[in-house]
């Protein structure tokens, strides 16, 4: 059975440097990531209060910021000390740690939008295995009709919401 709608959901949201309550971290409709993906992130683990791999993450999620032309106003370092603190703040030990960066929206709302800010948050959630019982139980799956952007359409190595899509449809 699932849980609560992600929007509806008690805790706290580290965004840009600030711990917000969860139903209040919002964005604005004309955000530029909304509109035409500008938006990369990182899905991590944490077990036993350890963020598997966390640095390397971090550094993945700058790697994609660069690839998508979204400059990531943070170092891995402070990346890292944010879902550290995000996760401390949830009271999880064993978690789902999510680390977002996005154009939020700004005086730009065409394709380019070099003058809009670029946002960052992180939120921590207890979520059980990704695939249910599917590990014990098996899985149906399908050839999907849909194929992954070769490299030289779009950076596809690039951990990007937008590229994502394929996977929805699939």
């Amino acid at each position: 059975m699932a849980g609560p709608a992600y929007d509806d959901r008690d805790g706290l949201i580290w965004h840009n440097g600030e711990m917000v309550n969860w139903r209040d971290a919002k964005v604005h409709m004309l955000t530029h990531a909304l509109h035409y993906g500008s938006s990369v992130f990182e899905g991590e683990r944490a077990y036993n209060g350890v963020i598997f791999e966390g640095h390397r993450h971090s550094e993945r999620l700058l790697d994609s910021g660069k690839a998508m032309d979204i400059p990531i106003p943070y170092t891995a370092e402070e990346i890292d000390a944010a879902k550290e603190e995000a996760l401390k703040a949830s009271g999880l030990s064993d978690a789902y740690v999510r680390a977002v960066c996005w154009r939020w929206s700004g005086t730009d709302m065409g394709v380019a939008a070099a003058a809009n800010p670029v946002n960052m948050a992180v939120a921590v959630w207890a979520w059980g295995a990704y695939y249910g019982d599917a590990k014990f139980q098996g899985a149906k799956l399908d050839i999907s009709k849909w194929k992954r952007p070769s490299p030289e359409t779009i950076p596809c190595h690039a951990k990007a919401s937008g590229l994502y899509m394929i996977c929805t449809m699939s």
